[in-house]
């Protein structure tokens, strides 16, 4: 490299671009295309819950009740939490990788988070597709109790 020569910015000496998938672009264009589906999906989720119907007085355990027992809701509901959590994800990962200087702690620290995710992903996705409102005793006169035939 002559004097007036500069090297391109943030590149160490000689970086050579590894043959396979561009894993970085993929995950650049991952948070796009979610961001723009969670805004969809989230304003949605609270236009349903806070503003149709009886608004938010509405709301409480049967109403959530109805709603999973629909499975378009119940498929919303976890779309829009498994790109919730994704999209969470992958944005600390990226702070992880930009500001943790030693590769075994950012390797352990991005396996862990993933973990997490995978874990919470795997919980929620149980909670929604197995919710059973008829599990507790309901003998109140609640709205539930027509609901289930109790």
């Amino acid at each position: 490299m002559t004097a007036d020569t500069l090297a391109a910015p943030r590149s160490p000496k000689g970086a050579v671009r590894k043959k396979g998938p561009n894993l970085e672009m993929v995950g650049w264009v991952f948070m796009r295309v979610s961001g723009v589906l969670l805004i969809v999906l989230i304003f949605g989720h609270l236009f349903v819950n806070l503003m149709v119907g009886d608004g938010i007085s509405a709301l409480d355990f049967a109403f959530v009740a109805g709603k999973f027992a629909n499975p378009f809701w119940q498929w919303w509901d976890v779309l829009m939490l498994w790109l919730a959590f994704i999209h969470g994800t992958n944005g600390m990962r990226t702070i992880v990788n930009d500001y943790v200087t030693n590769a075994k702690a950012r390797k352990t620290l991005v396996v862990a988070l993933w973990a997490v995710c995978a874990f919470m992903i795997l919980l929620g996705t149980l909670v929604v597709f197995t919710f059973d409102p008829c599990i507790p005793n309901l003998t109140d006169g609640s709205v539930l109790t027509e609901f289930c035939g109790a």
